[in-house]
């Protein structure tokens, strides 16, 4: 397979794992080479995971939101790739005895039985770790963040494997990630008299950061119930949002 680059045409490789460069605050794991008989020009790439937890589907402003942040995304590093996990449409169940018995339990002294209970937990986390980017859709929903996204929340937060207990303090084990919250409200959440009554960007942020995951972005779509600002929100929260996508490079 070949391909142009800027100074010659040459064989097109994706190589993984080889080479790390820094995306905010995390490591971007995959890039093309361009290998030419000048120059090797390299572009790098991202693995996007995005999580949905509206179920209004098309007319969702929160994942009108993420849909624009991923386009962004893939115009700044052409090629990523993009998992989606729609929670409206597949759930995480609400924990209960089983599952929190197999969350405790080695993964090599489970029964079938706690293993097939721990699978939505493992699955969630291990989609986390392949991630450079994770886009959270999160309307808000009686101030809070929607059941499906808190039961999301309840796998992903798992004692020694997210995060862990040590004599200095809770330790996050998720780093090297960057995370945007796709954030949508009917009203003004941002500033103003309503802003107390946001638990949505303060909570995420917080469980994120016990994670590890510090580098945290929320894109905010709110007014869409407000006359005179709804048409907008959604576009003018893409406008606000700058990736810097890191520079290609030349190895002469």
């Amino acid at each position: 397979m070949t391909a142009p680059c800027p100074t010659a045409c040459g064989v097109l490789k994706l190589l993984s794992e080889v080479r790390r460069k820094p995306l905010g605050t995390g490591p971007i794991h995959n890039y093309f080479l361009f290998t030419g008989p000048r120059a090797t020009v390299i572009f790098y790439l991202v693995n996007i995971l995005h999580i949905i937890s509206s179920p209004r589907k098309a007319a969702s402003a929160s994942i009108q939101l993420g849909n624009g942040i991923i386009e962004k995304l893939e115009a700044a590093y052409p090629g990523s790739t993009v998992k989606v996990h729609d929670l409206a449409t597949t759930p995480f169940p609400h924990l209960e005895e089983a599952k929190l018995q197999s969350f405790f339990t080695p993964a090599e002294s489970r029964s079938p039985e706690q293993q097939a209970a721990a699978k939505h937990s493992d699955d969630a986390i291990q989609e986390i770790k392949d991630a450079d980017v994770i886009v959270i859709g999160a309307p808000l929903y009686n101030f809070g963040i929607p059941s499906t996204l808190k039961a999301w929340v309840d796998h992903i937060a798992r004692a020694g494997i997210t995060f862990r207990y040590t004599a200095g303090g809770p330790e996050g084990l998720i780093t090297g990630k960057k995370v945007y919250v796709a954030m949508s409200s009917g009203g003004i959440y941002s500033e103003g008299p309503s802003a107390g009554y946001d638990f949505v960007a303060p909570y995420l942020k917080a469980v994120l950061g016990f994670l590890g995951i510090t580098d945290v972005t929320v894109v905010r779509a709110e007014g869409l119930a407000i006359p005179g600002v709804q048409d907008t929100a959604v576009q003018k929260a893409l406008d606000s949002v700058v990736i810097e996508a890191l520079q290609t490079e030349e190895v002469l």
